[in-house]
């Protein structure tokens, strides 16, 4: 089983940053008290909504990453 990993955010009213493996190149961040928004970061900095953000605001290499990492939202989206 996998361990998650956890990086401190800073950011006022959001979680920390988590990845369920360290492998993975997206970090999962959520903001508090609220429910139905998935929010993910490739670098910590960058925050993107899945709902609003994929793919159209992303690079191409963002996409690739998502999609490999994440199967089921790619075939959700689809």
């Amino acid at each position: 089983m996998d361990k998650v990993l956890i990086s401190e955010s800073n950011i006022e009213g959001y979680s920390d940053f988590y990845k369920n493996n360290e492998e993975s190149k997206i970090w999962w961040i959520d903001k508090i008290d609220v429910r139905g928004v998935l929010l993910f970061s490739f670098d910590q900095q960058k925050i993107y909504n899945l709902f609003l953000d994929y793919p159209h605001n992303m690079t191409e290499e963002e996409v690739r990453i998502f999609d490999s990492e994440n199967p089921f939202w790619r075939e959700f989206f689809q």
